[in-house]
Parts: structure tokens; sequence; C-alpha cells
């Protein structure tokens, strides 16, 4: 695990949920996945938006920061159809979904509204990949 991911999970956990820097105040989960192939346990701090109708419901965006590959943390929750998050102080089980066509688009688009830096990782994997959005909902 890098170094930016130990200390933006301890500062995570000690402060219920909250972190500073580039991420204050954005919305922030801690993804907890299995390695398919590894079967190890690792634990991913990333942003979310919340859906705006179902509050066991999340988005989470598998940008990589704009890379033209998609983040092995996608390729493990997609694998599996299943994780622990967690959300300020809670912990609990979901099961992942991704979203697809015109709602996946509407949901990144609202992301990007929100959080500039995702319009910016869009454009910069424009014709490399689309970035996927996965529906992460309480189970």
């Amino acid at each position: 695990m890098s170094d930016w991911n130990t200390q933006t999970i301890t500062e995570f956990r000690a402060n219920e949920g909250r972190v500073g820097g580039p991420f204050e105040g954005a919305p922030m989960v801690l993804l907890h996945h299995l390695g398919r192939k590894s079967g190890r346990e690792y634990v991913t701090p990333t942003m979310y938006l919340a859906d705006e109708t179902d509050p066991d419901i999340i988005y989470v965006f598998a940008t990589k920061s704009g890379a033209p590959t998609n983040p092995d943390w996608y390729i493990n929750l997609t694998t599996a159809g299943h994780a622990t998050i967690e959300r300020g102080t809670e912990t609990y089980d979901v099961t992942v979904h991704e979203v697809i066509g015109p709602d996946r688009d509407r949901i990144y688009a609202e992301q990007a509204r929100r959080y500039p830096g995702f319009a910016e990782y869009e454009r910069q994997t424009a014709g490399v990949r689309t970035i996927p959005v996965l529906e992460l909902k309480h189970t």
C-alpha cells in the first residue's frame, strides 16, 4: 500500500471519516476488497457520491487519477460483487454493481460538476477508456 493511502486511511479513521489536504470536505469512503489473485485484503480510500434518493446507495469512480487503465480495486470489486466499506464511523457490507449507459454518464457528470478534477480525469482518458462508475448498496 502506498504511503499516501496509509496516511489517508489513518487520518480518515482518526477524524470520523474526514481527511484534509486536497480532499478536505470531500465525501470519502474506505473500500475493503480482496485481491482476486492473491486473496489479500486491501483498503482503498476514494471519494464517493451519495445517491440523490436512496440513502443506502453511494457511487465510486474508478478514475485512477486519469490513467489509461482501470485500478485494481475496480477489478477486485466487480469480480467479487460485494465488499465492505467504512463510511464516516460506520462499517458495513455492500453489493457492487457497475452503472453503464446514460445513468453512468449522468452520475459521472454530477461528480465532475461538484469536483472538477473528475472532468480532467475524463478528458485524460477520452478515447482510451470510459471511467467506470460503481454503485455500492448497503446490504
